[in-house]
């Protein structure tokens, strides 16, 4: 297996909204052995930890990148413009390590890569990508959740 991408909270990192993470061992495992490199694509956007949670409200990752759709945070702010600069960035470092899979934290509004929250705060989850995701498929890179990536380990 080559390069692999993954979501830093994935490995154990304190960037979720809340400031913690959600630590999958064998991903932690392959960052310390320097086979995957970690990423979290709203840190890399500019927001805090810990910050407000967010959802992308009126579709999914692929309509916030066409402009259908907006990313808001649970206090009404909109921060579309920190998902945006994170997915670039995000697709910057996966160009740089030549990845050759993506490994991203299902449900959130910049990885979830089968399903996100449904922009209203109440725990409902539809179908759908995160806005990096959407980027990262777009230019052809190969992305699965933290949950594919367990049953293929």
């Amino acid at each position: 297996m080559g390069r692999i991408l993954v979501s830093a909270c994935l490995a154990g990192v304190n960037c979720k909204y809340s400031g913690g993470h959600n630590l999958v061992p064998a991903i932690a495992e392959l960052v310390a052995k320097g086979k995957a490199v970690p990423v979290c694509p709203e840190t890399l956007g500019g927001l805090k930890i810990p910050r407000p949670p967010a959802e992308i409200q009126g579709g999914d990752g692929r309509d916030v990148l066409a402009g259908r759709a907006r990313v808001v945070d649970k206090e009404g702010k909109d921060v579309t413009a920190a998902f945006l600069r994170g997915a670039a960035a995000t697709l910057a470092k996966a160009r740089e390590i030549e990845a050759e899979l993506v490994v991203l934290k299902e449900k959130s509004p910049s990885c979830g890569s089968k399903f996100i929250y449904d922009g209203t705060f109440t725990g409902t989850k539809r179908p759908g990508f995160g806005v990096t995701t959407a980027l990262l498929r777009e230019h052809g890179f190969r992305v699965i959740s933290e949950e594919e990536f367990a049953s293929k380990v």
